[in-house]
């Protein structure tokens, strides 16, 4: 039985690759489990392949886990599709895509077509591991309800307003200067009875001095 080696990398994390071999008979199912043994990852995620060419544009469909819908559409399914039915070139490519929740993107590349299996390994195996792939990160992030347009911050209910205190505002707005001026009247006014005091104080002077006036005529 011939043996398909596969180039399997990352697309963004270039120094994290694996190498497997699988026999040609075996399902992209098969291909899929492998991949996640030699990454840690939970097999158990919807994903897909993709045929692909040297560009590694996606074209048709082999998924895990699909849908109800994708399902009644015919796509075609892992479990069921054997690697050589899409082996059509030495260095064919698969675009790879796991966990489509949370996912990662991956480069699958045959690098060579191996004639006889070793009898002692059971398939697939990892023959080549290079780099740690990257920690899973689950979303813990628990979003809170934005505040509508009716509560936004309003300067006047934090300062417990009532409607009525609007007068308030409006006549210290609108008769703070005549206050003023009715304060500079009010000192105008103190002013003109210290004069007053004054004037009447040099009255009462004139008359002392008539009455000593008076006083020396005794």
């Amino acid at each position: 039985m011939a043996l398909y080696r596969f180039r399997v990398s990352f697309e963004d994390y270039d120094d994290v690759m694996r190498e497997i071999d699988i026999k040609s008979n075996q399902t992209f199912e098969a291909l899929h489990r492998a991949i996640h043994q030699s990454t840690g990852y939970d097999a158990e995620k919807p994903s897909s392949f993709y045929i692909s060419n040297d560009q590694w544009t996606k074209g048709e469909e082999i998924t895990f886990l699909p849908n109800q819908k994708r399902i009644d559409r015919g796509i075609s399914l892992m479990e069921k599709v054997k690697l050589s039915s899409f082996i059509d070139d030495p260095h064919q490519k698969f675009y790879y895509t796991y966990n489509f929740d949370r996912p990662y993107d991956f480069h699958v590349e045959l690098m060579k077509i191996i004639l006889d299996e070793d009898p002692k390994v059971t398939y697939p195996a990892i023959v080549k591991s290079v780099g740690e792939a990257p920690k899973q990160f689950i979303n813990t992030f628990t979003p809170t309800a934005a505040p509508s347009a009716n509560e936004d911050f309003d300067f006047l209910n934090e300062m417990e307003f009532e409607p009525e205190d609007a007068e308030d505002f409006s006549e210290v707005t609108d008769t703070g200067e005549e206050e003023e001026e009715d304060n500079n009247h009010g000192m105008g006014d103190d002013d003109d009875d210290e004069m007053d005091e004054f004037s009447d104080n040099e009255h009462m002077e004139d008359e002392d001095h008539g009455r000593g006036g008076r006083h020396d005529d005794y």
